[in-house]
């Protein structure tokens, strides 16, 4: 009888646990559910606020871009991502939404000085205003408009290559600066020093682009795709890890699976194609980066009017290169 008692007190036990198992499955399970982005219910008072946005910014009377990103992290916590005229993308690791106006603030990057960078801003109508505030105090209107997707919906077809360098002379280029630090020597198109920026005067949406360069030890410079987008061209040690900011990234955003430089003072090769939003960039006959979302603008950004094309514009501010091709191959469509 002992035995009988004691096996239908284990036997009820077992069952009280198996019971109690299958309801915490169930409660996480549930709690599960309830954490998945994909079921998330957005806060209605921020609803309008997610997305990407491009911004102009009033700088001291001049227009400037910058770009920012507001994004549902949990359950009502806003964080992003910023960039402005300069330097690289920000991570914002949260966002205030206080009686519908947003604020936050990011370290400085590039600014001169320590402390902080504020934006406030707030909805006005489909798009955003608001001020930024230097880390010296100075305060910047802007305006935001929400970024394009820029989707294509058909394969693209090709036109005529066009030679945006013609190994004579800058025609079909101007200088952003009246430094004269571009210039033609033996068919080879070289920046002999930091000074202005190089930019087509043709515009272009969609295209492949091939550009064969040299740089010297330790210098920097940059190809910017519709004059928004900095493919980096940099003397990156071939013992780094590949990242955004080194040679082969679109700077700030996307990283080369490799490092596929062939160091300084060598011929070297990128193939880009864009299309809409999606780069695939192969250096030196390696892919690197292949058909990849650029989230946004980089620094040095000429606008951040994401819709519209742009021209090809070679970064001359940073130190010497040289280029002996660059070819354009625009979509018809």
């Amino acid at each position: 009888m002992l035995n009988k008692t004691r096996i239908s007190s284990s036997m009820m036990i077992i069952a009280a646990l198996s019971f109690s198992s299958c309801a915490d499955n169930k409660e996480n399970k549930e709690a599960e559910e309830v954490h998945n982005p994909a079921s998330q219910t957005i806060p209605e008072e921020s609803k309008d606020l997610l997305g990407r946005w491009d911004l102009t910014v009033d700088k001291e009377g001049k227009s400037t871009p910058s770009w920012l990103e507001i994004k549902l992290s949990g359950f009502s916590t806003l964080v992003g991502a910023f960039v402005g005229d300069s330097g690289s993308q920000r991570p914002v690791s949260h966002i205030k939404l206080e009686n519908g106006k947003f604020s936050f603030a990011i370290p400085t990057q590039w600014e001169d000085g320590g402390g902080e960078v504020l934006v406030e801003g707030e909805l006005a109508g489909e798009g955003l205003k608001g001020t930024i505030t230097s880390n010296k105090g100075v305060k910047s209107a802007f305006t935001g408009e929400r970024a394009p997707y820029l989707v294509r919906t058909s394969d693209a077809t090709w036109g005529e290559a066009i030679e945006l360098f013609n190994g004579k002379d800058l025609t079909g280029w101007k200088n952003t600066s009246d430094q004269e630090n571009w210039k033609v020597v033996d068919g080879i198109l070289v920046n002999e020093k930091a000074g202005g920026n190089l930019i087509t005067d043709q515009k272009f949406e969609d295209f492949k682009l091939i550009a064969e360069f040299k740089y010297p030890e330790g210098s920097n410079g940059g190809i910017y795709l519709r004059g928004r987008y900095e493919l980096q061209i940099e003397d990156s040690p071939l013992d780094k890890h590949p990242g955004s900011l080194y040679f082969g990234g679109i700077y700030g955003f996307l990283s080369p699976n490799q490092m596929a430089t062939l160091g300084p003072n060598i011929w070297q090769k990128y193939e880009i194609t864009l299309i809409g939003r999606l780069v695939t960039i192969v250096s030196n006959g390696k892919t690197i980066i292949s058909e990849q979302e650029i989230p946004g603008i980089t620094g040095g950004a000429l606008d951040s009017k994401e819709g519209e094309p742009g021209p090809i514009y070679l970064q001359g501010d940073h130190g010497p290169i040289e280029f002996r091709k660059l070819t354009i191959i625009p979509a018809k469509n």
